[in-house]
């Protein structure tokens, strides 16, 4: 996969379709939100215009005929109206602070569930990983992405609502002129020409506030790119703590590290000289085109054109029309440089998957009568020549228990790899019963294998919930894979400790999110991972070197009691240690890619020219001495 060019100019309608995509995907992780939003949005805008028209009525009002009834009628409406706008713009309010309480664990989430369903190959790709941690920068040290979005739509909105509100209250102005007639300055203010004048001193200003707020977001998020690495860096080294940092005295090198960041002032004061400047020249602006609005508002009041309420009303209009204009320009210079780190997420989301998912139903036997046949598989890598599988051929059906052995790189994971058709061969087919397993429906032929992997993961969720990979679960069949995995005399022990006995399973793994979190050694977490894969229940049990952190005996022990555990269940074990493998049906050895031996240990210990034989004669001669 290689990285698109990020730099092209785009349409104003591809900019749109791009803000556009981001809100429907706001849409999915918050539904509703937009509909809440809008609406309460509108009422808080609303809100203060509908408050100086009144206020504007009333003052006229007071200064006019006095009418009692009138005045009353002026202050229920002002007063009652006023609180029914704030009270449904609260009701809404509260709606969406609750939808948004965990917006950023949402929004991780659903991140996190897109990675999760894409195609493996896409996570060891190195150019996907370099993506996925530019988002990831982007998103907490600019604050770019769909973050943007979130913040910054409302205010092009409310700047939005705010042009055409204060339009609606100020546009009659312009058409009003006194009967009498007037010369010189009066005149010309009681002339269309003044009219004209300020709406051209409008529309220059407009058209200067967008072109300032593109150049000055460009400029600031130039100059916090420049430290988005820096950042990174900064909390990776700030995270770092272990006994090997006391024991090495590494705090200094962290400490020299963070001394670099002297640059940060420069950058501070770099952005700060961007904004000062470009503010200073925005605040010029709107401070003459407010005094032109003022003085054309004055004395159009002073000739008679308008009473003192309707000055109000037009004077703050105009305010808030100016106000309005440079936030909607700030807004729009925002969202439109916010769209190149669009363009990169929606890269990361749009990663194709073309591994063909199949149609077939995987046959649910009761017998479990499966046989896998890899017939003439190979495999290499995309952007590589160099073979990891090379001309594979094994069968093995259910009950089986295979080992598989080999130097690193011998080729031994992607075999696994290619089992669980997390790839796809290169060349050659895998079998399942005779037919090819690209054919059959993905998520069943996956549902065949539970696999503890030499990288696998716990969470800082409860125990049982680590097992069962489930928040609700069986806990008496979750506490029997755990004794039956090695964990009877530690589960008894947590459950003696827990505060409320027999609570061991309610547990987290870890102390970080919990005072009661449950700290495990290297070999009980390995021991949890394979507890995890007796509780699916697979016909195909694998175990890609889990048990590489336990001392040799501890491993085979590990070892033979999973052969009497997984007695009527196909079982496949990786390990280094030949000595573990003793008790397996069949021993396959790889070299280099290649399947070079099989047979029993027995068989393969007497053949001294074999792989297998030097590979166990190495490692006995260690354990002899």
């Amino acid at each position: 996969m290689k990285l698109k060019n990020n730099t092209a100019k785009r349409s104003l309608r591809e900019e749109w379709a791009l803000i556009r995509r981001g809100i429907s995907i706001w849409n999915q992780i918050l539904p509703g939100f937009w509909i809440y939003g809008v609406v309460c949005l509108i009422l808080d805008t609303l809100f203060p215009y509908f408050g100086l028209y009144m206020s504007a009525m009333l003052v006229n009002e007071l200064a006019g005929d006095r009418d009692p009834r009138q005045l009353f009628l002026l202050a229920t409406v002002t007063v009652g109206g006023g609180f029914m706008i704030s009270l449904i713009s609260r009701y809404l309010g509260g709606r969406n602070d609750l939808k948004s309480k965990y917006l950023f664990q949402q929004h991780e989430g659903y991140i996190s569930d897109v990675q999760n369903g894409l195609q493996y190959e896409h996570l060891e790709n190195p150019d996907v990983v370099l993506l996925r941690s530019r988002i990831m920068a982007d998103t907490n040290a600019i604050g770019g992405g769909l973050f943007v979005l979130f913040w910054w739509l409302p205010n092009l909105l409310r700047s939005i609502l705010n042009i055409l509100f204060s339009v609606s209250l100020a546009v009659s102005m312009f058409a009003l002129r006194s009967d009498r007639e007037y010369t010189g300055f009066f005149g010309f203010i009681n002339s269309p020409a003044s009219a004209t004048v300020i709406v051209a001193l409008i529309v220059v200003n407009s058209a200067c506030a967008i072109r300032i707020a593109t150049s000055r977001t460009v400029r600031e998020q130039e100059a916090m790119g420049e430290l988005a690495g820096d950042n990174s860096l900064h909390n990776a080294y700030g995270s770092l703590w272990g006994p090997d940092m006391i024991v090495f005295d590494l705090n200094r090198i962290v400490l020299e590290e963070f001394r670099k960041f002297r640059l940060r002032p420069k950058w501070i004061s770099k952005k700060e000289k961007v904004s000062i400047r470009y503010n200073s020249f925005q605040i010029l602006l709107d401070a003459v085109l407010n005094l032109a609005i003022f003085l054309f508002v004055a004395v159009k009041a002073f000739i008679g054109v308008f009473g003192i309420g309707s000055f109000i009303l037009y004077q703050g209009a105009i305010a808030r029309f100016v106000e309005a204009v440079s936030g909607l320009a700030g807004a729009v210079g925002r969202l439109r440089d916010n769209n190149r780190y669009l363009v990169q997420l929606y890269e990361f989301l749009d990663l194709p998957n073309d591994m063909y998912q199949g149609t077939l139903a995987v046959e649910k036997r009761d017998d479990l009568d499966y046989e896998i046949e890899f017939r003439d598989v190979s495999f290499k890598y995309p952007r590589t020549d160099v073979w990891a599988l090379h001309h594979v051929n094994m069968k093995f059906r259910i009950g089986d228990k295979l080992a598989i052995v080999g130097e690193n790189g011998s080729g031994k994971t992607m075999f696994i790899k290619l089992l669980c058709r997390l790839y796809d061969p290169t060349e050659g087919k895998i079998l399942l019963n005779g037919i090819d397993i690209t054919r059959y429906r993905y998520e069943e032929y996956m549902g065949l294998f539970s696999v503890v992997f030499q990288d696998f993961t716990l969470f800082d969720f409860p125990l049982g919930e680590n097992v069962s990979s489930d928040m609700e679960y069986d806990g008496a069949k979750v506490r029997d894979c755990l004794i039956r995995a090695g964990m009877g005399e530690k589960l008894t022990s947590l459950d003696g400790d827990s505060e409320e006995k027999g609570k061991a399973l309610e547990r987290p793994l870890g102390r970080d999110y919990a005072i009661n979190g449950i700290d495990l050694s290297g070999g009980e977490r390995q021991k949890v991972a394979i507890a995890r894969a007796l509780y699916k229940d697979a016909p195909f049990v694998i175990l890609d070197e889990p048990t590489a952190a336990l001392d040799p005996l501890a491993e085979a022990a590990v070892y033979e009691d999973f052969n009497k555990i997984a007695q009527n269940k196909t079982t496949v074990f990786i390990s280094h240690r030949l000595s573990s493998c003793r008790f397996c049906d069949t021993i396959a050895v790889f070299d280099r890619g290649e399947l070079i031996q099989r047979g029993s240990h027995d068989a393969l210990v007497s053949d001294t020219q074999g792989k297998y034989s030097q590979l166990w004669e190495a490692q006995a001669k260690y354990y002899s001495k």
